[in-house]
């Protein structure tokens, strides 16, 4: 392991110099470059070494243990403890017969310590994985209106111009995508309606969806082709279970009507937009859903949806992603397709027979 008997201050001065002569002395050799590179990567290798060691030390507040756990000597540890102190001018542990403890300013820095090594641990999990090419398997999540609705025909899409590329997909409500989200279970997430912001979390609205009432086309209303908000207080309404994005956006909506949710005679809290549907046809209430889920031919036989008489009400669908991870290609191009609103118009338009259609004349062509 190496020694760190010079001061933090010294390595750093140093190393500026390496990246001042690498940039201003334009007639050094190939030979030359390499060596400065050799350097500063040393360096910097050293530097995180260090902090490796900074971290285990305020972890077991044990400076003996430290050293048998990083195969170091005691010595070595306490005298780049002091380097570290020299450095930032402060006393980063207080020395007791049992040990030694953080103090305040051993604190700050040991959560920046944590910060920068997660940085560079990611860093080198992503070109790791790059290097691989290990993301041609791409996690998506998407709630359920856009997972039933939406993205099958995008995913078709992909496969004929990315064929390359295999998705794995959870469909879940939006609180759980966003927190896998934020673990970095997925990729990509794919929401409806309004979500809880967070500091790694990017949120980027790439489709309005507006929200109707749906009522089984032998209902009273189904002559109409609007409703107000205060009449559906008077009739039984399957709604989604709390966490849903359509959910929010109607309670929202209501709420801004002057009308308490509370107030609604929920009748069934069910997760699936089908079992939903199901419910409606059997005339056992109404439901308040995103206009896609009954945009077929086949559900305008049996559904009649209807607008809100107060203005639309729409809702947006938003791709999250974690703000730590930088992208790869493949999922930059899925992104790039979802804020292609003429495009994806277009996507979700289709049949899938379409996209089969699609399919076989591309194939011919590429086969002449």
């Amino acid at each position: 392991m190496l020694q760190w008997g010079k001061s933090l201050s010294l390595q750093r001065d140093r190393i500026c110099y390496g990246l001042d002569a690498f940039v201003t002395e334009a007639s050094c050799s190939a030979l030359d470059v390499r060596v400065h590179l050799n350097i500063l990567e040393r360096r910097c290798l050293i530097i995180e070494q260090v902090f490796q060691m900074f971290k285990e030390v305020a972890e077991t507040n044990n400076i003996t243990l430290s050293a048998k756990r990083l195969h170091m000597s005691q010595p070595s540890i306490t005298l780049q403890i002091q380097n570290l102190e020299n450095e930032y001018g402060a006393r980063f542990f207080d020395r007791t017969n049992k040990g030694v403890t953080l103090t305040k300013e051993g604190e700050i820095f040991y959560t920046h310590v944590v910060r920068v090594l997660d940085i560079l641990s990611h860093a080198r999990e992503e070109i790791h994985a790059l290097a691989k090419d290990q993301r041609k398997l791409l996690y998506l999540g998407a709630t359920l209106t856009i997972g039933e609705y939406i993205l099958p025909k995008i995913l078709a899409f992909m496969s004929q111009h990315h064929p390359d590329v295999e998705f794995k997909v959870k469909i879940a409500n939006t609180d759980t995508i966003s927190q896998d989200i934020l673990e970095k279970k997925l990729h990509i997430g794919l929401i409806e309606g309004p979500i809880v912001q967070y500091k790694d979390l990017n949120v980027e609205n790439f489709w309005e969806d507006e929200l109707v009432v749906v009522i089984p086309a032998f209902h009273p209303w189904g002559l109409r082709n609007t409703i107000s908000l205060e009449e559906l207080l008077s009739e039984r309404l399957v709604t989604r279970e709390e966490g849903s994005g359509t959910r929010k956006v109607m309670e929202i909506a209501l709420k801004e009507k002057g009308l308490d949710p509370d107030q609604l005679n929920v009748t069934m809290e069910l997760g699936s937009t089908q079992a939903i549907k199901e419910v409606i046809v059997a005339g056992l209430g109404i439901a308040v859903m995103s206009k896609l889920t009954v945009s077929s031919n086949d559900d305008q036989k049996h559904f009649k949806a209807l607008k809100f008489e107060n203005g639309p009400i729409y809702r947006p669908f938003s791709i999250l992603t974690n703000a730590q991870i930088t992208q790869t290609k493949r999922e930059r191009a899925l992104i790039d397709l979802l804020h292609d609103h003429n495009l994806l118009e277009d996507i979700i338009s289709k049949d899938y027979y379409e996209f089969e259609k699609d399919k076989k004349k591309s194939d011919m062509l590429a086969s002449k």
